[in-house]
Parts: structure tokens; C-alpha cells; sequence
């Protein structure tokens, strides 16, 4: 099984993925284990002294101002994951909960949060393990830290609360820890506002958003392509002198896929032949620019979430020199705002691919095509309902493009009264996810119908074997009216997946 192994300096996306949704062992580094004891030196040193350390000897948020004495920081510790786990709701995924610890673990790891060693190796036990405490939707303002989503991962930790085992069974996680040989971990002194504190799960949904975008904005190309093709379109509007004169990285990338995917089609150019057009419709001859200011705005994403892997989230931080001190990195701006973002220009790009297929179902806009590309229009309405469906996914998709992050609502008695709401961006933003690929699916399913009735006519190569490889997939082809609802949740599995990108670039090679 692969192993990730975590140092000081943070971790990579393709680590967090690994562990998340590929179940990838944790190990912690030499360099790791060192600088843990190194900064645990430290606290234990201030939380010997008699003045108060926040964080060490006094309570938390607005109740910073008493002073804990020694024999109650264990307790306050304690209290605090007990207190915060205080989440509602429906269960968050278990790649997301996997996230969140593996990306706290990566901030304990690096020896800026006075965490002891032992503490470190017991998150990574229960990563290894495949033990996935239950983590509610809601009870994070993406401020001081994903607080109760991460005092879940921590009561678990300490035994208490419930978790899934590796088999899909709920169980309490003392039994799951004894189970599987980990001992719970008594909290000491900084310990548990460290397990807390950081914006580990917005980062973790984040990076799993770029993931699954990066495979949809490529698919998007492609379906735009088909749709194009399909419609008798001009590829002449995607020559790369055109895109260079405005020179968007993403528009020029796009339409480079769009024209490797139509390479050698017979079908591209007839615009002017039985109904003279001089241009195509905006949603054909604009697919490059509004997929590619998306991958612009993925591409700003991408160096935002960069640099929060590379962050310690905490509050307060051991610096190098061994001062303790408080601070506000735990806010989620940063990430809220790219979260918040990218779900702008899914709907975007969702609400363009739905004007194609609408495109290619009337009869007075498709060129030559049979009413919502029926077998027998009138006695079979053809796509028509499906097109509803995606309408109503892109209507959806509108609504959660809303930004959370210009909302705050103020929470402890005013301590802390401006807050980035990114976990609430987080979690649209996966429903946007889920939805944009949904719609792309139906455009690939209208679009590959539509090609195939074109007769006379030879589809370009890779038209030819994403269509062939969408049949192969059981994604049906034209005929008389069917149960359609399968023929599309096999397109949405085929788009997901990744064979759509598969399929062409087995013909054009690498896609952006």
C-alpha cells in the first residue's frame, strides 16, 4: 500500500488525495518527531511559569481572561473537545472527515503547535487504521479553525463519540481504538485547542473540489466539442492566433482541446451551406472563453490551496526562537473566498453546456436534426425531459453560487465577530461538484445522440471514440423512448470517472 510520510514542511495535494480517497498508510518523519518534542519542550516550559500562556494556563475564545491552574489544564483540555463537538446534522463523507485529520496531523507535524509526539502518532494510527469518526454537516464558521468538525476527529481520539470502522459499521470509537490496539490519548497542556484549531476540512474539500474539476472542465471541452460537431459548427473560431491576441492561459487551453477533439471531422464548417450562418451561437463560439476563465479561476485555487499546505494553522504557535504567541491564522478567508469562487464558475460553465443541448434538441436552432432527437417526434419525446433535468441542475447550481464568504455572523459573546464561513463554501461547493458533472453527462449524452444521426458524414477520431466508449460503457444510443434515467446515471458515471478523457486523449494524446 503506498505511504505518505509527513515532515515538517507540510504536504502536497496528490498526499491528501492519497490518504483521503485512496486509504494510503501515514508515517511520520524522523524530522517530524523531533521537532514535536522540540516545541513540547516549550510549552511545558511556559506551563510551568506563573504567568498565563493562552492556550496553556487560561481558558479559550472569551473566556481567555482565567487563568487554569495545573491540576485542572488536563481537564480544561479535555473540555474543550467535549464542549466543541458539538456538531449537527447529516454525516459528513468519510473522505472528508479522512482529510481533515490527515491535514491537522500535517500541521501538528510541524512543530508548531506544542502537541507531544505521542499524540501525532495516534492521529496517524487512526488514519492507518481506517478508523473515520463521525463528523456532522454543520457547527463550523471557518474561523478559529473547522472547530466542531475537528473536535469530533479529536473525541475520537480521546475514545469518546462514535466512529465507522474500516468494515462501514458505527461504532463508539473506544471500541474501534481497543479494537485495532490504539490507546486513547489523555490531553495535556495546548493539546486540545491544537487538535482544533485550523482550517483543515474547507482545505480538505478544497483540494478534493480541484481534483474532480480539473477531470470536469476537460470533459466540458470535450462535450462542448461533440456539441459543436453535432451542430454543423465552424472550428474555425478556435485556431490558436485568435486566442493568443487574448491571452488567458485557460481560453487557449480549452480551445486547444476543443480542436484536437474535432480534428479530422467532416462534419465541422457546414455553416454555410443549406441555412447560411455567418457565426455559430454564443454558447458554441464563446466554450473556450467561459471554460477557460474557469481553469483561470482553478488555477488561482490551486496557489491559494498550495500555500495553506504549506501553512501551520494555529493559535497560539510555537515560533523558532520558543516564543509562544497568539495570532489569526486560523481565519478562512483565503480559502473561503477560492471555495466560493470556483462554484461561480461551475454554474457558469453548467449553465453554458445546458444552452448547447438545448441547442441540439429544437428543431429550429439544431440544422437538420429531429425535435429533441427523437426516433419518431410526437409518438417519442426523445430528450426532452432530460433537458429539464439539467436545467434544474443548473438552476441549482445558480443558487449555490451565492457566496458564503460574504456572509459573517458573530459568535462567542463578540470574541469572535467576523468569521469566513468556509466550511459552509466548502460543502456547496462539493453539491456544485456533484451537480456540474451531472450536467456535463447529459450534454455528452444529447451530443453523442445527435453525432449519430448525422448520417453521411465522418465523425472526427476522437468524437468517434468517445461516442464508441460511452456505448461500450452502456451509455444507449438513438432509438424509440426508453427508462431514461439509467442511460444517464451511466453517462454521469462515464464522465466522473474520467473515461471521457480516457477515450479521446487515447486518439489525441494528453488534454489539458
Amino acid at each position: 500500500m503506498h505511504t505518505v510520510v509527513v515532515g515538517t514542511a507540510g504536504v502536497t495535494a496528490s498526499d491528501v488525495l492519497a490518504v483521503a480517497r485512496g486509504g494510503a498508510r501515514v508515517e511520520l518523519s524522523g524530522e517530524a518527531v523531533a521537532a514535536l518534542a522540540a516545541a513540547r519542550e516549550i510549552v511545558e516550559a511556559l506551563a510551568a511559569k506563573p504567568e498565563p500562556v493562552y492556550g496553556v494556563s487560561t481558558g479559550f475564545g472569551a473566556l481567555a481572561t482565567r487563568s487554569i491552574g495545573p491540576e485542572l489544564r488536563g481537564r480544561l483540555q479535555r473540555n474543550i473537545v467535549r464542549s466543541h463537538a458539538a456538531g449537527m446534522g447529516p454525516r459528513v463523507e468519510r473522505e472528508v472527515v479522512r482529510a481533515l485529520m490527515f491535514l491537522r496531523l500535517k500541521t501538528v507535524c510541524s512543530g508548531r503547535t506544542g502537541v507531544r509526539p505521542s499524540v501525532a502518532q495516534a492521529m496517524a494510527d487512526v488514519l492507518n487504521a481506517g478508523i473515520t469518526p463521525v463528523v456532522h454537516e454543520f457547527g463550523s464558521l471557518g474561523c478559529s479553525g473547522d472547530l466542531a468538525p475537528l473536535s469530533h476527529c479529536a473525541l475520537a481520539l480521546m475514545g469518546e463519540g462514535d466512529a465507522e470502522g474500516p468494515d462501514g459499521t458505527v461504532r463508539p470509537a473506544g471500541e474501534l481504538l481497543a479494537a485495532h490496539g490504539i490507546e486513547p490519548v489523555e490531553l495535556r497542556e495546548k493539546e486540545g485547542l491544537a487538535l482544533l484549531n485550523g482550517t483543515d476540512g474547507m482545505l480538505g474539500m478544497l483540494l478534493m473540489a480541484l481534483a474532480d474539476l480539473g477531470t470536469l472542465y476537460t470533459s466540458a471541452d470535450i462535450t462542448a466539442a461533440l456539441s459543436l460537431e453535432a451542430l454543423l459548427g465552424t472550428d474555425r473560431v478556435l485556431a490558436p492566433e485568435l486566442h493568443a491576441i487574448r491571452p488567458h492561459p485557460g481560453q487557449s487551453a480549452s480551445a486547444a482541446n476543443m480542436l484536437a477533439v474535432l480534428k479530422g471531422s467532416e462534419l465541422t464548417g457546414h455553416h454555410q451551406d443549406d441555412a447560411p450562418r455567418v457565426q455559430d451561437a454564443y454558447s458554441v463560439r464563446c466554450a473556450p472563453q467561459v471554460a477557460g476563465a474557469g481553469r483561470d479561476t482553478m488555477a488561482h485555487a490551486r496557489l491559494v490551496a498550495d500555500r495553506e499546505l504549506a501553512a501551520a494553522v494555529d493559535n497560539p504557535v510555537v515560533l523558532p526562537d520558543g516564543r509562544v504567541e497568539s495570532n489569526g491564522n486560523f481565519h478562512g478567508a483565503p480559502v473561503a473566498y477560492v471555495l466560493d469562487f470556483l462554484a461561480v464558475a461551475a454554474a457558469d460553465l453548467a449553465s453554458i453546456a445546458e444552452r448547447r443541448t438545448d441547442r441540439l434538441l429544437d428543431r429550429n436552432r439544431s440544422h437538420g436534426l429531429p425535435p429533441f432527437l427523437a426516433d419518431d417526434a410526437g409518438v417519442d419525446s426523445g430528450l426532452m425531459i432530460a433537458q429539464y433535468t439539467q436545467a434544474a441542475l443548473v438552476s441549482e447550481m445558480k443558487r449555490l453560487a451565492v457566496p458564503a464568504s460574504a456572509d459573517s455572523i458573530p459568535s462567542s459573546a463578540m470574541q469572535e465577530d467576523h468569521v469566513s464561513m468556509g466550511w459552509s463554501a466548502a460543502r456547496k461547493l462539493r453539491t456544485a461538484v456533484d451537480a456540474l458533472a451531472r450536467v456535463v453527462a447529459i450534454e455528452l449524452y444529447a451530443a453523442a445522440r445527435a453525432l449519430e444521426l448525422r448520417a453521411g458524414l465522418a465523425l472526427a477520431p476522437a468524437s468517434r471514440a468517445a461516442v464508441d466508449a460511452a456505448r461500450a460503457a452502456g451509455v444507449a444510443g438513438p432509438g424509440p423512448d426508453r427508462f431514461l434515467a439509467p442511460d444517464l446515471a451511466a453517462a454521469e458515471v462515464f464522465v466522473r470517472g474520467g473515461h471521457l478523457v480516457a477515450a479521446v486523449e487515447s486518439v489525441t494524446g494528453p488534454l489539458a
